[in-house]
Formats: C-alpha cells, structure tokens, sequence
C-alpha cells in the first residue's frame, strides 16, 4: 500500500515536472529574456533573471494553493487570463518590434521599468497555460506527500529556467548589439504570433464552454 502511494507520488512528480518544464520553455524565452535585456550589464541580467524566476514562482505558488478561491472571488476564467496574457504581449512585440527613436533610450531601459517582472516573470513564465496545469495537478494531488511532490516539481522546473536564463547572459557576448538588435525583431514576430494564440485559444473556450 506504502508502495503503491510512492509509486504514484513519484509519477505526479514526474509529470507535473515535465509539464510545466514543457509550458514554460526555457530554451525558448531564453532569446526573449535576452532581447528585453538588451542594455543591461552581466550583474544586471543575471539579477534579472532570478527575479523573473522568483516572481514566476511566486505567481504560480500562489494560483497553486488558492487559485481556483481567486478567480472565483473575482469572477474570472482562465480564458480571461488567457486573452489578457495575449493582450500584453501584444504591447510587448511591439515595442520589441518598433525601433527606438535616435538619442531615445530603449524600451527596456526607460526608468521605472523592469522586463523582469513583466513580461519575463509573468506572463511568458507564470502565464495561463503554468498556471492552469499547476492548478490540475494540485487539485489531483492527495495528501501532503502529493501536494510536496507538485510543489517540489514546480520548484525544479523553475530551478531550470533560471540556470537558463542565467546563461543566455554568454549569448551576448556572442551575438553584439547588431545580432541582438537582430534578434529583438525575430523575437517581437515570434512574441506577436504567441499573443495572437493565446487570444485565439482564450475566445475559443469561450464559444465552447462559454465565457
């Protein structure tokens, strides 16, 4: 019996682990983070990405324990967090997209602004699809033991995303302002087509489910 529960706490671990990892994408936002910390030094992006680390977590572990409590409170569906997400990075595509005017500062070094925080920490990281699979997999959890596996998974998967995004720092050296430049506009395409999907899948929840 002791048996059988290890065995399925260890495989909740296991998928919540891989699912979220898969959602999140470090690789992937790895080009992002580093288009959108184009003019930081290496302490500065590397205090960047722990804090986009740190807020992801925060978001999700707090969606987590009292999410489905949240939304209901407030009266949203996480196809409304969903169109949100996308109406977001819809703003930041195009700054991405838009070039700075001369003498101008870029978008991600105008006072008072943190990519970190958003987009980077929420909603690329903590967006509706880490949230929504982390709110399943607290709700199939049974017990203690299952709901420290989520946890712990959770955890381990934005332990990866940091080391990733970590090292991205290295591609700078790398790439130099033009290929970063270069990059931001491949990046803003990529972030204009990931909103458009968002709003697409959000409005198609809606028209099954309703809103």
């Amino acid at each position: 019996m002791v048996s059988g529960q290890v065995g399925s706490t260890g495989r909740l671990f296991l998928e919540a682990l891989v699912t979220i990892l898969v959602i999140m994408d470090p690789l992937a936002n790895a080009p992002v983070f580093l288009s959108l910390t184009a003019d930081f030094d290496s302490g500065r992006r590397r205090q960047a990405a722990l804090q986009a680390t740190v807020v992801a977590a925060t978001v999700i572990l707090a969606f987590a324990l009292f999410g489905q409590g949240i939304l209901a409170l407030l009266g949203i569906s996480l196809p409304a967090l969903e169109v949100a997400g996308g109406l977001l990075l819809v703003l930041v595509a195009l700054e991405l997209l838009r070039p700075p005017p001369a003498g101008a500062a870029a978008a991600t070094g105008r006072p008072g602004q943190n990519p970190a925080l958003v987009p980077l920490g929420t909603p690329l990281l903590a967006g509706p699809g880490a949230i929504a699979a982390t709110m399943v997999f607290m709700s199939a959890a049974n017990g203690a033991g299952q709901v420290a596996a989520v946890v712990g998974a959770l955890l381990l998967a934005l332990g990866v995303v940091y080391v990733v995004l970590r090292g991205a720092g290295r591609l700078a050296g790398v790439l130099h302002p033009n290929g970063i430049d270069l990059l931001s506009r491949v990046v803003g395409v990529l972030l204009a087509a990931i909103a458009v999907q968002l709003v697409a899948t959000g409005i198609q929840e809606w028209a099954r489910h309703g809103v």
